[in-house]
């Protein structure tokens, strides 16, 4: 076969298969967009767990962290070109997922913490997915309740949720003692503003590759800094004593240096343990990150791709969302969803081509193959993904924006928008609000705004007459 014929799409192109020069870049823009997301839950969830390094678990960590790498690869691979009907054969990368977090936590103070406490999670993770992946399967027969009025306020509410976390990440992540410094808000703005001068100003490959050569730019940008300016700084802690601190932006070489070339990916590194105490929140944590999903394929679809989802990409997704969890306890790892940063790089650049993203998903493998190279990418400064991260995220908000307006904005989905947003997405963003309610109302409400919207969505949809709202629709009629 002819080079040529091998290599004869374009990276606008969901199908085909564009130049390596062009789908390498491509691909590895979207495991940059998603790398430090990808680790930090798992990060957070050991914390609390008290599986440090102080602790002694150095070790265990590692290969927790090289884990989610690799199975974020492979979970990617699926979702890109399906095993059977399991995957949407979308341009979506895969990733720990944050939301989780709160359950989580939850889960690992009520077990006592430790290896048990971890344990636990990874079982009811299991078990979790496979739930999740049953929803899947029967998802066409409910999909007449996510029309796009509907799907189109659940991708801005995903849109909003990732606001906060953008412009943290741009002032150098707000669990920094230097958040808001001028240099990190220096790095993130020379960042955003070479973006935007390639994007806008630049054609071809340049242009496609704006965020790849502005997280590259801010890595070198950085390196230069830290050459030239003070690394060090003092603060005041809790118990009132001073402390020295290392500058958020400065890259950590030594992490690098210590990582091992190569290591083989240790599977149930951590003793599963089955509890119901675990199992129920994450069973309905499950039915929280499906409908999460239904939001980000339908962005992708229509950020993308420009039409709304099928019912085959919906199921297929949302079943490999919950395979690719199943499939991630196995290694130690919390639960594998559709990356939402993603959708907001999709919604941007327009570059759906499954065979690019594949290849953005290979190079997961490989960093949980080869640790040196995820730990080049661990040691990215927030400050410089969160120059390209508050552009991709208010991106999901612009495409549910188009999602929505697909139908004409009639008075009653007006309404719908309006009071999921207002009410719901603003119940999940401030979850003291429901305090005073039953322990399964904050759980459902209180940990994402996102879930709030779409199920406030979801029931104005069927309760509110299609025609009562809005008299000139029922003229026209």
């Amino acid at each position: 076969m002819d080079k040529k014929d091998q290599f004869n799409g374009t990276p606008y192109d969901l199908e085909g298969k564009p130049p390596l020069k062009q789908a390498i870049p491509l691909g590895l823009q979207h495991v940059l967009a998603m790398f430090v997301g990808n680790l930090t839950p798992l990060i957070v969830i050991l914390g609390i767990c008290g599986i440090t390094g102080d602790a002694g678990f150095a070790e265990l960590r590692v290969s927790l962290l090289q884990n989610a790498m690799l199975v974020a690869g492979i979970a990617t691979l699926v979702q890109v070109f399906s095993i059977g009907p399991v995957g949407g054969k979308l341009p979506i990368v895969m990733g720990t997922s944050s939301g989780f977090i709160g359950v989580m936590s939850s889960v690992a103070n009520s077990m006592g913490g430790g290896l048990i406490g971890y344990g636990a999670i990874l079982g009811a993770t299991f078990i979790g997915g496979f739930f999740e992946t049953v929803l899947g399967l029967f998802l066409k027969p409910l999909r007449k309740f996510f029309p796009p009025v509907v799907t189109g306020t659940v991708v801005m509410s995903i849109g909003l949720s990732l606001l906060s976390v953008g412009i943290n990440s741009f002032g150098g992540g707000n669990n920094n003692k230097d958040f808001g410094s001028l240099e990190n808000l220096f790095v993130a703005a020379v960042v955003l503003i070479i973006i935007l001068v390639l994007k806008h100003g630049t054609k071809g490959f340049t242009s496609l590759s704006a965020i790849l050569i502005g997280i590259i730019c801010g890595y070198i940008l950085v390196a230069i800094m830290g050459a030239v300016l003070p690394h060090t700084f003092t603060y005041t802690n809790d118990a009132g004593e001073v402390v020295e601190a290392t500058k958020s932006w400065v890259l950590k070489w030594d992490s690098v240096k210590n990582a091992a070339w190569f290591a083989i990916p240790a599977i149930m590194p951590v003793k599963w343990v089955f509890d119901i105490k675990a199992i129920l929140p994450l069973l309905i944590m499950f039915i929280v990150t499906a409908v999460e999903t239904i939001g980000d394929i339908s962005g992708i679809t229509e950020g993308g791709l420009g039409r709304e989802a099928t019912d085959s990409e919906l199921s297929g997704g949302v079943m490999c969302d919950g395979l690719g969890s199943s499939f991630a306890a196995l290694f130690g790892v919390l639960p594998n969803t559709s990356f939402s940063q993603n959708v907001g790089l999709v919604a941007l650049n327009k570059v759906v081509n499954r065979f690019t993203i594949g290849i953005g998903g290979c190079f997961l493998i490989l960093c949980g193959l080869f640790p040196k190279l995820s730990a080049l990418l661990s040691i990215m400064p927030q400050s410089v993904l969160g120059g390209a991260a508050v552009m991709m995220f208010a991106s999901i908000i612009v495409s549910g924006i188009q999602l929505a307006t697909k139908e004409p904005m009639t008075a009653r989905n007006v309404s719908i928008i309006a009071v999921s947003l207002g009410v719901g997405y603003a119940l999940g963003a401030t979850s003291a609000i429901l305090a005073n309610l039953p322990y399964l109302v904050q759980l459902i409400f209180g940990e994402s705004g996102i879930v709030s919207a779409c199920v406030i969505a979801i029931v104005l949809n069927i309760v509110i007459p299609k025609d009562a709202m809005d008299g000139a629709a029922s003229a026209k009629k």
